[in-house]
């Protein structure tokens, strides 16, 4: 079972930004590769608290985790670290700055600052909608989807950038009252690169890309809900460049309405509409479920507004906590077109004993049964 978040960094769940941001960068120098070398528990550690504070530190993220925990991000290869798609050279590039000059003004070595300085471009986003019916939504489902995509075109090659020698940056000397004040800031040839385009083939942009078609699998857990958002890593557009990253596909899900299920979180509604002698003398109905069809038993003398609940014929919890139920809403159709025969059984039965409303204790006002059904 993966650590929680919160317990990584040591903090509480209502930690600051500035908190959370605090307690990585002080981790994350204690586990450094650099301080530990070759020791794979403390690149374990580090490792850990970048996959926290990758969560943690963006708003969205971590309204998701707060909710649903880790099973937030499962399927995929969703979640940022917790698809495996991120290593060193990945948590280097997104989480550098955060250490300033805690390993001697520049970073981490070959990674991301050291004497190079140079940092990772990387690739823009894609984002998609699949949608999914209760049914797929209810057992998790693998969809196969085709996404247009920059990559580096067949043939391209680069070359080390010569305005900044390959660092990614320039330095620019400015004289002030103060003395001379030297800045860095983003090589503006490379964009911070360190590398320029070196040949180009025929059909490539001016950064050495093409669009290609490719067929993306995605995983998608039981239990996700509308608006939930699954991240595949490197399946988004490439950047230029021999030291660059693939974006990522952001995956949005969206419900399929079901004709007879509606969803309300876990918990699924069925309206059961059943005639005035199955309600007088009790039946049996087929209704659906999202594992198929089931039978259910109305017993005779059912009221209008019964609820039954069949437990555990819900949608399952997306983070492991169980099935949700099925509630089924009794509704009994009156008729509204008699003939004379019918219209005269039901004048002879108006003052018969037997068809006057008589509610007991135990049959519960449309109030009651409202807070059982959010209870």
């Amino acid at each position: 079972m993966k650590q929680d978040y919160y317990e990584i960094l040591g903090i509480s769940k209502n930690a600051t930004p500035a908190e959370i941001k605090k307690a990585y960068r002080k981790m994350a120098i204690k586990y450094h590769p650099d301080k530990n070398p070759g020791d794979k528990e403390a690149e374990e550690n580090f490792k850990k608290a970048a996959e926290a504070y990758e969560v943690l530190s963006d708003e969205n993220k971590k309204a998701r985790y707060d909710q649903y925990g880790h099973a937030a991000f499962e399927g995929a290869g969703a979640g940022g670290f917790g698809g495996g798609g991120m290593n060193m050279e990945d948590i280097f590039s997104q989480f550098g700055d955060i250490f300033g000059s805690a390993f001697g003004g520049g970073g981490f070595g070959g990674f991301g600052g050291g004497s190079r300085g140079r940092t990772r471009v990387k690739g823009s986003n894609l984002r998609i909608r699949v949608k999914l019916t209760l049914e797929e939504i209810a057992n998790g489902v693998e969809k196969k989807v085709k996404v247009r995509r920059k990559v580096k075109a067949a043939g391209v090659t680069y070359k080390t950038c010569s305005s900044c020698n390959g660092t990614g940056q320039v330095m620019r000397v400015t004289n002030t009252i103060l003395g001379r004040m030297q800045s860095a800031s983003t090589c503006p040839t490379c964009h911070g690169a360190g590398e320029v385009i070196d040949r180009k083939p025929k059909g490539a942009d001016s950064d050495g890309l093409e669009i290609k078609e490719e067929t993306v699998s995605i995983k998608i857990p039981a239990g996700v809900t509308e608006g939930v958002q699954l991240k595949v890593n490197g399946k988004g557009n490439a950047a230029p460049g021999n030291n660059s990253l693939d974006g990522d596909l952001l995956v949005v899900i969206s419900e399929v309405e079901h004709s007879t299920l509606k969803r309300e979180g876990t918990n699924l509604h069925y309206d059961l509409y059943i005639n005035f002698s199955e309600a007088v003398l009790g039946a049996a109905k087929n209704i659906d479920t999202v594992s198929g069809k089931v039978k259910i038993k109305i017993d005779p003398g059912t009221q209008s507004g019964k609820i039954l609940r069949l437990r555990g014929k819900g949608l399952p919890s997306i983070d492991h906590y169980g099935n949700g139920d099925l509630l089924v809403h009794v509704n009994v159709w009156t008729p509204q077109n008699l003939s004379k025969t019918q219209k005269e059984f039901f004048e002879m039965m108006k003052n018969d004993e037997n068809f006057k409303p008589n509610p007991s204790k135990f049959d519960k006002s449309f109030f009651e049964k409202v807070k059982d059904m959010f209870t």
